[in-house]
């Protein structure tokens, strides 16, 4: 039988120290765990808000105008982020008051920290979630029916939202690009008709998508239905 390591040994390079409850890693060890969560912060970021969905159909968007590189990546991921904060603000301060808070104070431990604030996100993922992805991952991991969506784990909670936005999101794009594709129909006719073959048609249906997009206000509908999407 392996002895239980005691205060100051170590296994595999990972330093325990004592502490009131038992051995604890060294903050070296600490510090490595939180910088490997961090370089793994931005994929949650991206994958667990709002985000996937707005920039899946923010692009939708740009490739249906047919103007290459405006507005650039860099603009359309500020927006989808943006937007993303201002739709899960109040999770977000939900997780800060109930779980941040009490732990810094020291009236929880870590363990109920976390158990509160995968609580609050559980709710916000449940929302978006499709019920036949929730089943397809039960069925790959082999886990138990939930009775209710609070036993949902998050294991199986995540990947479900997930793939939800993804066909969310191009469904969305593909319902944004049929009037620009309609106009690119009418001017590659009208084009043909009238022996105009040497200027692509993309070029001239460009201004007038763009046009189009500007006079019904675009911008103000398709942000505006994208967050009343999340309510």
């Amino acid at each position: 039988m392996f002895a239980i390591l005691a205060a100051g040994d170590s296994l595999l390079g990972i330093t325990l120290v004592g502490g009131k409850g038992g051995a604890s890693l060294a903050v070296p060890m600490q510090i490595t765990i939180l910088m490997t969560l961090l370089a793994l912060l931005p994929a949650a970021v991206m994958s667990l808000t709002p985000f996937l969905r707005i920039s899946i159909v923010l692009h939708f968007l740009r490739q249906a105008l047919g103007t290459q590189s405006a507005p650039s990546n860099q603009v359309l991921v500020g927006l989808s982020l943006f937007l993303s904060m201002l739709i899960v603000s109040p999770v977000l301060t939900q997780i800060h008051s109930d779980a941040w808070l009490p732990l810094e104070q020291g009236a929880i431990t870590q363990d109920q920290a976390m158990e509160k604030a995968g609580k609050h996100l559980r709710g916000f993922l449940v929302k978006y979630a499709r019920e036949k992805d929730v089943k397809l991952f039960l069925e790959v991991t082999h886990a138990p029916a939930p009775h209710t969506a609070d036993d949902i784990e998050l294991k199986v909670l995540i990947p479900a939202y997930i793939i939800s936005e993804l066909k969310t999101g191009f469904q969305i794009g593909a319902v944004l690009f049929l009037p620009f594709l309609v106009i690119d129909i009418v001017v590659a006719s009208v084009t043909l008709s009238i022996g105009m073959v040497q200027l692509p048609p993309v070029m001239l249906s460009a201004p007038f998508k763009i046009l189009l997009f500007v006079l019904v206000d675009g911008w103000n509908l398709l942000i505006g239905s994208l967050i009343k999407s999340f309510y």
